[in-house]
């Protein structure tokens, strides 16, 4: 393979507006009392997405300047994995919630001044363009880059990569979140502060959601040839 121009621009544009909405968490009223709680920012799961899906386009920025190097594309596949489904829940969970029931997504901001009980509870809001770095860069670059520039994966890596990499990120995530709730006494998503059965009907359905939407993107690839290799 040769070296890409395009495809290194956007891999390198898509890692700085990642790095962009990670450094913008700095500026938010609400950031030093995330920072004070245990797991700080990576109770979230948009930052654990957003950390894989920042790694994934640093490898593959690697591939673009050392596209004879395998070991490099086979790492930068095995990332995807994992980050294009997290990034494809995180999205989807995020803006549907914003729009429709924004307090079960946006936590309440803390040291606001005292309210009367008709201005209700200030939410804590995310400015755009941070707002966008964090939420939609990921899984649209992810999502180019598949599309136009990667290969379908093959259906033994689909059936057996794809189920494994999202059970054991499931139960990774929902017993770091489980773990961190009990030192902070709160969730850091406030749809989750439900009886314990709830939660785990909410990771299972998450879970299911990010491998039906792996196994859909990875159909819609429109190379139609089998590869070996993943």
């Amino acid at each position: 393979m040769t070296f890409r121009p395009a495809a290194a621009l956007l891999h390198a544009s898509a890692a700085g507006a990642m790095a962009y909405g990670y450094r913008g968490l700095e500026s938010l009223a609400i950031n030093a009392w995330i920072k004070s709680q245990k797991g700080g920012h990576f109770q979230f799961l948009t930052l654990q997405g957003l950390a894989v899906a920042w790694l994934t386009m640093v490898m593959s920025l690697v591939v673009d300047l050392f596209p004879a190097i395998s070991l490099f594309r086979g790492i930068k596949r095995t990332l995807f994995i994992a980050a294009m489904p997290v990034a494809v829940v995180v999205s989807s969970f995020y803006w549907v919630l914003l729009f429709l029931r924004p307090s079960l997504i946006l936590i309440p901001e803390h040291d606001q001044p005292a309210a009367s009980p008709s201005m209700g509870i200030v939410l804590s809001r995310i400015p755009l363009t941070i707002d966008l770095a964090l939420h939609v860069s990921p899984v649209l670059t992810l999502l180019v880059d598949f599309i136009f520039l990667e290969r379908k994966y093959t259906k033994k890596v689909a059936s057996y990569g794809a189920p494994l990499v999202v059970a054991l990120w499931t139960l990774w995530y929902s017993l770091w979140v489980e773990y961190c709730a009990r030192f902070n006494g709160s969730f850091p998503y406030p749809f989750l502060e439900n009886p314990f059965e709830i939660r785990v009907a909410i990771y299972i359905s998450t879970a299911v959601l990010a491998l039906l939407s792996f196994w859909a993107i990875n159909s819609m690839h429109p190379g139609s040839r089998n590869h070996k290799k993943t």
